[in-house]
């Protein structure tokens, strides 16, 4: 697993493809508002506040499904926050073109910042986007730390749904412990990328932290009608 893993380290990071915003009317953005809608169904009875948003393995999609979700979200009409929780890989400063000099690493390393100097506009009505910051040399123990309980609280509280667009959950342990304090967990899968054993694992490791698996989001499908084709656990 090791070796497989490290040649990614070295790729750049790449913007994802946003279509929901490119070409609204196509099968695809139409999945991701399915997608929502059966979100929104599955919580019809409790509040969904945060979303975490991860994968098995590297390359499954976790990012693109993350950033098109937030949009339409917030082409609903909620006030949607999406946070770049994968400080090892990033990619929602490149996706939406912003800068990245500040972000939830900044926000979690220092007392001295503040969340509205940290939260950027996203073009999107109603969307707003934090990026991952500087990359800080112990992602893990900031997302466990007590300034991230709180801030998860201010967010709560500032936003209809913040969706956090998290790492692979079986490369290291940080979607773990965001998933364990959120309102639900989603786990993408890639058609002929996504392993059997490690979508096994991944479930594993996040049924250890007692966190809400809500679903799967399937994409890569040959098939366009069943491209983000979504699924309750």
């Amino acid at each position: 697993m090791t070796n497989k893993i490290r040649p990614q380290k070295k790729q750049k990071t790449k913007a994802v493809s946003l279509i929901t915003l490119a070409d609204k009317s196509s099968p695809i953005s139409e999945q991701y508002r399915t997608v929502r809608t059966n979100i929104q169904y599955a919580t019809v009875d409790r509040d969904l506040k945060t979303l975490v948003i991860t994968s098995s393995g590297p390359s499954e999609g976790k990012s693109t499904t993350s950033a098109n979700l937030a949009i339409v979200f917030a082409n609903s009409g909620k006030r949607v926050l999406l946070v770049d929780a994968d400080m090892r890989k990033p990619t929602v400063a490149k996706t939406f073109s912003l800068d990245n000099i500040r972000g939830l690493s900044t926000l979690l390393g220092s007392r001295e910042t503040v969340l509205h100097q940290v939260v950027q506009s996203s073009g999107v009505d109603n969307l707003f986007l934090m990026t991952s910051g500087p990359k800080p040399p112990n992602p893990s123990e900031l997302l466990d730390s007590r300034r991230m309980k709180e801030l998860m609280m201010e967010l709560k509280q500032q936003y209809d749904l913040v969706i956090f667009d998290m790492p692979p959950v079986v490369a290291v342990t940080d979607a773990q412990i965001v998933a364990s304090k959120s309102d639900g967990t989603i786990l993408v899968v890639r058609e002929n990328v996504s392993k059997r054993d490690s979508l096994l694992k991944a479930k594993s490791l996040l049924e250890m932290v007692d966190a809400n698996i809500m679903g799967v989001v399937y994409n890569g499908s040959k098939n366009v009608a069943d491209q983000g084709y979504y699924y309750g656990s």
